[in-house]
């Protein structure tokens, strides 16, 4: 960590203007910017980037432009500045890819779930509509489902449906796995857990604690995170990172 570069400056500035939009606009930012499901009528082509720039909450913007500062700067300096912006929005878009394709496993699950038993496209597509109508928080609502149908894998499809994600979680986490390739015997530490880890064993950890929680629900960090968001960011920042070191692109800069 070191001083701040004038590119992730840049992305500070414009991650706290949209939170103060958020805060002045009540729901309004959330409905345009927030990352939909596909198929939700609210999803528009444009959230796959917005939603990078949407934050859930001050907590939440500020671990996640901290990680952006702590941990971009540096690949920025050894970068520079326009391969530095591919490669975060490329994490960012991937992230929102693999989020998105997970939820439309759960809901076309479900869904096939649902049609078996016999309901119709219709009663279906309504049963959503009335647990959306019932809040916008997972998990409180009420549905009638079939006997026999599994109400784990309809709540899922529910969930999946009525979600959206925020966040530059997914961009950071790419970047948080580029910085371990390229410095791996930096320490890092957690904040409830003060003792330095290399940067080499840190950074997988977190991802198998995303990757368990993802796979069981369960999470260490509270609920509504979007693990397999953070998944696919850092899955997309391998890649380009590997391929990348093994092209020997990183002595030559884009600027």
């Amino acid at each position: 960590m070191g001083r701040i570069t004038e590119t992730i400056k840049a992305l500070i500035i414009v991650n706290v203007l949209f939170f103060g939009f958020t805060l002045l606009s009540s729901d309004l930012a959330y409905r345009l910017f927030s990352l939909y499901y596909v198929e939700h009528p609210n999803f528009q082509y444009w959230q796959p980037v917005t939603h990078m720039f949407m934050h859930g909450g001050f907590m939440h913007i500020l671990f996640n432009m901290y990680a952006l500062w702590a941990f971009g700067s540096p690949l920025e300096m050894r970068w520079g500045r326009k391969r530095f912006l591919f490669f975060y929005f490329s994490a960012g878009l991937g992230a929102a890819l693999i989020h998105t394709l997970v939820n439309y496993y759960h809901v076309h699950a479900g869904f096939s779930e649902l049609l078996q038993a016999g309901m119709t496209e219709s009663q279906i597509f309504e049963l959503m509509r009335d647990a959306e109508s019932q809040g916008r928080s997972l998990g409180h609502y009420s549905v009638n489902i079939p006997e026999g149908v599994d109400g784990d894998s309809v709540g899922s499809m529910i969930s999946s449906y009525m979600s959206t994600a925020v966040g530059a979680s997914g961009a950071v986490y790419g970047v948080l796995v580029a910085f371990g390739m390229m410095f791996p015997n930096a320490e890092l530490m957690l904040i409830f857990l003060p003792i330095p880890i290399k940067a080499k064993y840190f950074i997988p950890g977190l991802l198998l604690l995303d990757l368990f929680s993802g796979v069981t629900g369960f999470s260490l960090f509270g609920q509504n995170i979007a693990n397999w968001a953070h998944i696919g960011g850092a899955l997309f920042g391998f890649l380009m990172a590997y391929y990348w070191r093994k092209d020997s692109f990183n002595h030559t800069r884009w600027d």
